[in-house]
């Protein structure tokens, strides 16, 4: 069983996430960010993971700790449900388009983490209430605690709101190639060093 649960309590969120990578997209999502959870559905439908998270966190202040802290425990989830990697398919790459939009994501689950988030927003931009530079934050976080090597660029796009759409379905579409069983190898862990 692929799945993992994770708590996490400090003075500015109290989280509890659960993700399954093996399921069909089922969960309930309950951040406080209306436009987050919007993002993490998105997420949940296209990876096919299935994903619970609640978090009580201090949106009185902002929302930077919700969704840096989410980024958090949505990586350690991934890295402890993953083990150790035995049968995956290990790189993923897509150009997914969203209207306008144009996202290009490609991910390595190398047990090396580094994030090339190529897209900027301007200054003090916001969707609804959501800062996007907050966007940057959930994959630095993301990619710190699932120890991947994850590369999301902007290829084409001017509507913010489908450029961050886009960037999260595209996340979510390589992470699921990139964990399927590879049924050739199902066996083996994907380096030539024996393990990841």
């Amino acid at each position: 069983m692929r799945n993992s649960t994770i708590e996490r309590k400090t003075k500015e969120t109290d989280i509890k996430l659960s993700l399954d990578l093996d399921g069909s997209g089922k969960g309930e999502v309950k951040t406080g960010v209306g436009f987050f959870d919007h993002m993490l559905d998105l997420f949940k439908n296209h990876s096919n993971f299935n994903l619970d998270v609640n978090c009580i966190g201090d949106t009185m202040v902002d929302f930077h700790h919700t969704v840096e802290d989410v980024g958090i425990c949505l990586g350690q989830a991934f890295s402890d449900a993953l083990g150790e990697k035995r049968g995956i398919t290990r790189y993923a790459s897509i150009m997914l388009p969203m209207d306008e939009t144009l996202i290009a994501c490609a991910v390595d689950i190398s047990g090396r983490s580094y994030l090339n988030f190529d897209i900027k927003f301007k200054d003090d931009y916001k969707v609804g209430d959501f800062d996007t530079e907050l966007v940057e934050e959930f994959f630095i976080a993301f990619t710190r605690t699932a120890n991947v090597t994850l590369h999301i660029t902007k290829m084409f796009g001017s509507n913010v709101h489908h450029i961050i759409e886009g960037i999260f379905k595209a996340f979510a579409r390589v992470l699921r190639s990139a964990v399927a069983i590879d049924a050739s190898n199902a066996n083996t862990i994907p380096s030539s060093k024996g393990s990841l």
